[in-house]
């Protein structure tokens, strides 16, 4: 088992390394000079010069890609000689822990540094990252369990009225939101509810979790926010999961004991809730493993279009400031929670399943 879990995460850092060099190279082509863009209005030939150096933007591109590299890794390595430049240019780069020595190389143990944003006076990647994140998070969530609610709910009934007006009325709904792309969804959304029906919803077209209040007495947390965007990044994994849910339930109810259940003289509520909806729910699971990892991703689009604060605007805004640190940090953010969810969903499935380990 633990050979099983080895060799999955050895996968996953591969994952991670492939995504790093294409989005590092991606950005290579950049139009900007990101010292300048740094520097803004102050530029000065000195200032311009440390930038370079600090960053290693006087370098080639073969060595930067490996000082991004050994910036990313936990484990990193660095000339003894460049530990005091490190820390003269970069004040608390890194909270290392120097491992060992090997002649002039120093092995330092130490959190991943995704650099600095080029635009926000060098605020750090990761504490923009940490500050928009858990509000991503907080969507994806709630998106992800309407979803599922829903979705196993609608799944049941149209399994059990199957070929009735409400299953046909349900499956075509279902189609039409898989087919809807994020973007076109957020703005009928948010026209239909917060625009048309305003006087009836009393919801605004744009708004993020925490908000500052207008009478100067701080910020504060809005909830009705978070209903628009959760209802538009839910609707594909909604309409997969009413589907799946479908399918799967009218499989499990054509199943011998299924039948027996019901010569017995059991209630359909019993017979539906009891016996099969259990059995119908393996697969659903998969895919709201799947699913709730891809959310992240989906939520460019929406979170940009509601004014949501979370990870997915943070990389629009620097997509348009070419502010390339912060959005190679959000990529490899959302990577990395990609191949925890898959390993952690393999691994439980190996540990239900022990065929799965053999294959």
């Amino acid at each position: 088992m633990i050979k099983y879990l080895i060799k999955k995460i050895a996968y996953g850092l591969l994952v991670l390394w492939g995504v790093l060099t294409l989005v590092f190279f991606l950005f290579q082509i950049m139009p900007a000079d990101p010292a300048r863009m740094m520097l803004s209005q102050r530029e000065d030939s000195k200032q311009l010069e440390l930038i370079k150096q600090k960053y290693g933007f006087d370098k080639s591109i073969s060595e930067q890609y490996f000082l991004y590299l050994n910036d990313v890794s936990i484990i990193s390595f660095h000339n003894n000689s460049d530990i005091d430049a490190y820390t003269y240019l970069t004040p608390g780069k890194y909270k290392e822990q120097q491992l060992f020595s090997v002649s002039s190389t120093t092995v330092v143990l130490k959190r991943p540094y995704l650099r600095e944003s080029f635009i926000k006076n060098g605020k750090p990647v990761t504490a923009i990252l940490s500050e928009t994140f858990p509000v991503t998070m907080v969507l994806a969530i709630t998106s992800i369990m309407f979803a599922i609610l829903f979705g196993i709910i609608l799944g049941v009934l149209t399994a059990i009225y199957k070929d009735t007006i409400w299953d046909r009325f349900i499956l075509f709904f279902s189609v039409l939101g898989m087919s809807l792309p994020s973007f076109f969804s957020s703005i009928i959304v948010a026209w239909l509810f917060a625009y048309v029906l305003h006087d009836f919803t009393n919801l605004n077209m744009t708004g993020s979790l925490n908000e500052v209040d207008d009478y100067g007495r701080g910020q504060f947390l809005n909830l009705k926010n978070l209903i628009l965007p959760a209802l538009t990044l839910g609707i594909r994994p909604l309409s997969v999961i009413i589907q799946l849910s479908r399918n799967s339930m009218l499989e499990v109810l054509s199943m011998d004991y299924v039948r027996t259940a019901t010569a017995k003289g059991l209630s359909k509520f019993v017979v539906v809730f009891k016996h099969a909806l259990l059995n119908a729910l393996n697969p659903v699971v998969t895919v709201i493993s799947g699913w709730f990892a891809s959310l992240l991703a989906g939520a460019v689009f929406v979170e940009y279009i509601f004014a949501w604060n979370g990870i997915g605007k943070e990389i629009v805004d620097a997509l348009n400031n070419l502010d390339m640190p912060v959005v190679m940090g959000a990529v490899m953010l959302i990577a990395s929670v990609f191949v925890v969810i898959n390993i952690v969903v393999d691994f439980t499935y190996a540990l239900i399943d022990p065929r799965i380990r053999l294959n």
